[in-house]
C-alpha cells in the first residue's frame, strides 16, 4: 500500500444527456483507491451545488479531500464532452474554473512531502496560480508521475519540457509522444525510437505510451514491455487512459513485474472503455477474469 497524492482538476463532464464526475487526476485518484492505496486529492471547487456534490462523492469513495479548497470567486469546473460515432471524445473546458486557482498551503506541502508519489497532468498549468503551486510541490515530492493531457490551447512547449524534466515517470498517448518528439527535433520515425529518444532527452527511466485499441508500450529501466490490447466494443473513451495509468502506477509501486503491470493496466483501461463514463465499478475478480479468460 502506497500513499499517493493526485494534483489538479476535479470537475463535471457534461455529455449531451447527462453529467458525470471527472477530471484526469481525480479519475486516477478514484481508481487508485479501489486498489487499496491511501489516496489524497489536491484541487479546488466552487462554493456551489456542483462543488458540494463533487466533494461528497470524493469523500464517499474513500479519497482524502482535506486539501480540496472551496472558493467563492470561481465556479466548480465543467467540461462539455462530445463523442463521435466511435466513442472518441473531444472537450470544451470552461475557464477560469475553481481548479485553475489552487493556492499553496503548508498542509498541502506536508501531504506531498510525506507521500510516496505525486501524480499530476499538464492541463492544470494553464493558469499561473495552479501552475506555481504545482511547481512548488514538485520540489517536495519523492517521486513525480506526469500524465500529459494535451488539450489545445492549454499547454506550451516550455511548460511541458519543464514538467518532463521534473518527472520520474511519464505517460503519453501515441499522438502526444510524436508531438513532443517534434518539439525536441527528433529525427526518428518509430514509436520505440522516439520513446527512447525522449527518455534520453528528459533523463526519465520510466515512460509509458498508450496506443488506444492497440494496447501500450512501457519503457522501464532500459527494457521495453508490450501489450497489444484487448478486443472490446468501445462505449466511450472518457477516463480509459486515466484508469490505465492508475492501474500501472499501482502495480509498479508494488514492485510487480513490468510485463504483468502493463497487461493488468491495459485490461483495466479496456474495461473502462467498454463501459459508460470514467469511473465504472470494477472488482479485481472482474479484472482478472477479463485478462485471463
Amino acid at each position: 500500500m502506497s500513499n499517493i497524492v493526485c494534483f489538479g482538476e476535479v470537475l463535471w463532464d457534461v455529455f449531451p444527456d447527462k453529467k458525470k464526475i471527472g477530471g484526469a487526476p481525480l479519475n486516477v485518484a478514484l481508481r487508485l483507491n479501489t486498489f487499496s492505496h491511501n489516496i489524497s486529492m489536491v484541487s479546488a471547487i466552487g462554493n456551489d451545488v456542483l462543488g458540494t456534490k463533487l466533494l461528497e462523492y470524493i469523500q464517499a469513495n474513500g479519497v482524502d479531500a482535506s486539501c480540496i479548497q472551496v472558493t467563492n470567486a470561481y465556479n466548480t469546473g465543467v467540461v462539455q464532452v462530445n463523442l463521435n460515432k466511435n466513442g472518441s471524445a473531444t472537450y470544451d473546458i470552461a475557464y477560469p474554473s475553481a481548479w485553475d486557482k489552487i493556492s499553496l498551503t503548508k498542509e498541502m506541502g506536508n501531504l506531498v512531502k510525506n507521500a510516496d508519489a505525486l501524480v499530476f497532468g499538464s492541463l492544470v498549468t494553464r493558469d499561473n496560480l495552479s501552475k506555481n503551486t504545482l511547481y512548488n510541490l514538485l520540489e517536495l515530492s519523492k517521486y513525480n508521475i506526469f500524465d500529459l493531457n494535451l488539450r489545445p490551447p492549454h499547454y506550451s512547449k516550455d511548460i511541458l519540457m519543464y514538467l518532463m524534466q521534473k518527472a520520474d515517470f511519464i505517460k503519453f498517448n501515441d499522438d502526444e509522444l510524436y508531438e513532443v518528439a517534434g518539439f525536441l527535433n527528433s529525427k526518428f520515425n518509430s514509436l520505440e525510437q522516439n520513446l527512447k529518444f525522449i527518455a534520453d532527452q528528459t533523463k526519465t527511466k520510466r515512460i509509458c505510451v498508450t496506443k488506444g485499441v492497440h494496447g501500450a508500450v512501457l519503457l522501464c529501466d532500459g527494457a521495453l514491455y508490450y501489450n497489444s490490447g484487448y478486443k472490446i466494443k468501445v462505449k466511450d473513451t472518457v477516463g480509459a487512459g486515466d484508469a490505465f495509468l492508475a492501474s500501472l502506477i499501482s502495480q509498479l509501486l508494488r514492485k510487480e513485474n513490468p510485463q504483468d503491470a502493463i497487461d493488468f493496466a491495459c485490461g483495466v483501461g479496456a474495461l473502462v472503455a467498454q463501459s459508460e463514463g470514467a469511473n465504472p465499478k470494477l472488482s479485481l475478480k472482474d479484472i482478472n477474469a477479463f485478462i485471463n479468460p
